[in-house]
């Protein structure tokens, strides 16, 4: 596996991914009112719209594109901005290859879960995969948000049954995933 890859996307697995892991929204203000704190956003178009609602997640990992395609320069603005983060307090940027997890974006979602400061990760390559360990990282109780092409934004509020589900193909991808519960700073 390239660079610091710990773990990566088996085709046989892609389709567990498919089927939301909670209830879908289309409306990000509904969305808000059933999620808790600290709510992760994951992907560009989910945290532009809770942005939008006029809600900074506590963390948002984002790679300026959406299904697979540039977003455009209203998302981009809002989310990234022109010079850095306009709505969050830190900023970090990390590689992370299409289909995979890396060390580094796993490690840095457990300092930005941490933080207490609301932090925008900018993903080099695909942050899709990025809810399952954020599902791991977070409190019980938390909210994770993601996208669902074509559907909306899923909320995960985690706690046991999501979690084991989460860690269940963490553990199936191809890699090496006791390196990745050290990035994420997990319990054995």
């Amino acid at each position: 596996m390239p660079g610091d890859v710990v773990l990566e996307l088996p085709a046989a697995l892609r389709s567990e991914l498919k089927p939301p892991l909670g209830p879908v929204y289309t409306d990000a203000d509904r969305l808000l009112d059933d999620a808790t704190e600290p709510i992760v956003a994951v992907g560009d178009i989910v945290t532009y719209h809770l942005l939008g609602a006029g809600h900074t997640p506590a963390v948002a990992l984002v790679d300026e594109r959406t299904e697979r395609a540039a977003v455009d320069r209203e998302v981009k603005t809002a989310v990234v901005g022109d010079n850095g983060p306009p709505a969050f307090d830190v900023r970090r940027s990390v590689s992370n290859p299409a289909g995979t997890l890396t060390a580094e974006l796993l490690s840095t979602l457990r300092r930005a879960v941490d933080a207490g400061e609301s932090t925008l990760v900018v993903v080099d390559g695909e942050e899709d995969l990025a809810a399952l360990p954020a599902i791991l990282a977070v409190p019980d109780g938390a909210s994770v948000v993601y996208g669902q092409p074509g559907e909306g934004m899923v909320l995960v509020t985690t706690g046991p049954e999501v979690r084991d589900h989460a860690r269940s193909l963490l553990e199936r991808m191809t890699g090496e995933y006791s390196r990745a519960r050290s990035a994420l700073a997990l319990e054995l």
